[in-house]
C-alpha cells in the first residue's frame, strides 16, 4: 500500500537524535520490508511545551491538511495515499492533520503509539487532549507499544480488534553480530578506557536533557556513589544540551570512575554495547527504552528501573535485574549483585540475545504490522 507516514512530535528526518526518531525511522522500514510504500506526508511539528500555543498549532494543522487533501485530490490516482500512518501522538502532540485527510480521502486511518490522559481533560491541555483523544476515536487500528497506555486507550477504542499490541523493535542483525565478536570489542574498549583486565565495564547510553533523562542520570550517579568501594569503571555515551548537569552530578564519585564518551556514531553502538559487561540506566518515566532493547541484543546484561514498558524489554531475573524506580539504593543494589555474579551475568547475556532475536526483531515487526494494517484496510476494526 502507499501509506501517508506523519509523526507529529518530531519528524524522522530530524537531525536531533532521539528515541523517538529512531522508533519512526524503525516503523518506516518495517513498513517498507512488508511491500509498503510509506511516504514522509509532513514536516508539520505539532508538538508544543506551552499549553497556550495549542490553538495556533490547530490553525496551523488545519492549514497544512488543507493543502494536504488539495495536492493529493489533485494527484494521479497511483499517486495517492491509500493509507494514513500517525506514529505517537498525545495531548502535547496531537494530529491535527491526519483524520482531516484520512476522512477526505477516505482511506483508512491508523496510529502507533498513541497515548490518552484523562487527567489533561479539563487542565490547560484540554485542546490537545481533546484532539489526541478525537484522533484515537476515528482510528481503524490503534497500535500499541507500551502495554502501560492500554487501560487508557481501551475506552476510545471501542471496535472490537482496533487495539493491538506490538511488540518493540529494532534491526537486531547488526547487534548480534557484535555480539559474536564480544572479546575483540572487549578488548578495544578496555584499552581506550584504560582499564586493567578482569575490571567490569559499566555502560549507559542516552542522550543529555533536561527532564526524565537527567533526572535518570542522577539516580544512576546516586546509585554507584554507594558502590564506590567496588571495582567497577562507568562508560557513559550521549551528549545534549544538559551534559554539565550530567556531568555535575557524577562529580561526587572518584576521579576516573567515570568517562564520558560523548555522542557516539550508531555505526559504532552495537560494538559499544558489547564490549560492556553490564548496561545501567534508571529509566525514570520510560516508556520501554530503546538503548535498552539494543543493549539486550547485543548481549549486554541489564539493570534498569521497573518502569514504563521496560519489562517488556529487561526480563526480570533472565535477562537482568529491574529496580524500583527512583530507588538509587534499590538500583544499587541490583548493580552490586551482579557486579558479583560474573557467571549469572553471562547467562543472562546469552538469553538477552535470544529474546531480542525472536520477539524484538524487525522482520517479525514487519510482519505484524503487515497483518494490523490489512485488518484496518478491510474496515476489519469497526
Amino acid at each position: 500500500m502507499r501509506i501517508a507516514f506523519y509523526a507529529p512530535m518530531k519528524p524522522p528526518g530530524s537531525p536531533v537524535p532521539s528515541g523517538d526518531r529512531a522508533v519512526a525511522r524503525l516503523l518506516v522500514r518495517a513498513l517498507e520490508a512488508a511491500g509498503h510504500a510509506p511516504r514522509l506526508a509532513s514536516r508539520f511539528r505539532a508538538w508544543t511545551a506551552d499549553p497556550a500555543e495549542q490553538a495556533r498549532r490547530r490553525d496551523e494543522g488545519g492549514r497544512a491538511a488543507r493543502r494536504l487533501v488539495g495536492r493529493y485530490g489533485a494527484a494521479a490516482a497511483a499517486d495517492r495515499p491509500e493509507l494514513w500512518f500517525t506514529y505517537h501522538l498525545y495531548y502535547k502532540a496531537p494530529d491535527w492533520l491526519g483524520p482531516a485527510v484520512a476522512d477526505a480521502l477516505a482511506i483508512p486511518y491508523v496510529v502507533a503509539e498513541a497515548s490518552h490522559a484523562p487527567k489533561r481533560a479539563s487542565g490547560r491541555w484540554a485542546v490537545g487532549h481533546a484532539a489526541a483523544a478525537a484522533a484515537v476515536r476515528r482510528a481503524d487500528a490503534v497500535i500499541g507499544l507500551n502495554p502501560d497506555d492500554r487501560a487508557c486507550l481501551e475506552p476510545l477504542v471501542a471496535g472490537a480488534g482496533r487495539l493491538h499490541a506490538l511488540a518493540p523493535f529494532i534491526d537486531t542483525v547488526p547487534f548480534a553480530a557484535a555480539a559474536a565478536a564480544r572479546a575483540r570489542h572487549r578488548a578495544r574498549l578496555a584499552r581506550a578506557l584504560a582499564v586493567e583486565p578482569g575490571r567490569p565495564i559499566l555502560l549507559a547510553a542516552a542522550m543529555m536533557r533536561a527532564g526524565d533523562k537527567l533526572a535518570s542520570y542522577r539516580v544512576l550517579a546516586e546509585a554507584l556513589s554507594r558502590l564506590a568501594g567496588e571495582s567497577w569503571t562507568l562508560a557513559v555515551a550521549g551528549d545534549g544540551p544538559a551534559r554539565p548537569e550530567v556531568e555535575a552530578a557524577f562529580a561526587v564519585l572518584p576521579t576516573g570512575r567515570v568517562r564520558f564518551l560523548g555522542q557516539a556514531a550508531a555505526r559504532a553502538l552495537p560494538g559499544l554495547y558489547a564490549a560492556a559487561d553490564l548496561f545501567v540506566w534508571p529509566a525514570v518515566r520510560e516508556a520501554y527504552g530503546i538503548a535498552l532493547l539494543e543493549a539486550q541484543a547485543a548481549g549486554l546484561p541489564a539493570v534498569a528501573a521497573d518502569s514504563g514498558g521496560v519489562a517488556q524489554i529487561v526480563a526480570h531475573g533472565r535477562t537482568g535485574l529491574l529496580a524500583a524506580e527512583g530507588d538509587p539504593g534499590a538500583f544499587a543494589e541490583a548493580v552490586r549483585t551482579l557486579l558479583h555474579a560474573p557467571g549469572r551475568r553471562a547467562a543472562f547475556a546469552a538469553a538477552a540475545r535470544r529474546k531480542a532475536g525472536s520477539e524484538h526483531g524487525l522482520a517479525r515487526a514487519s510482519a505484524a504490522l503487515d497483518r494490523i494494517l490489512a485488518v484496518a484496510a478491510a474496515g476489519g476494526g469497526r
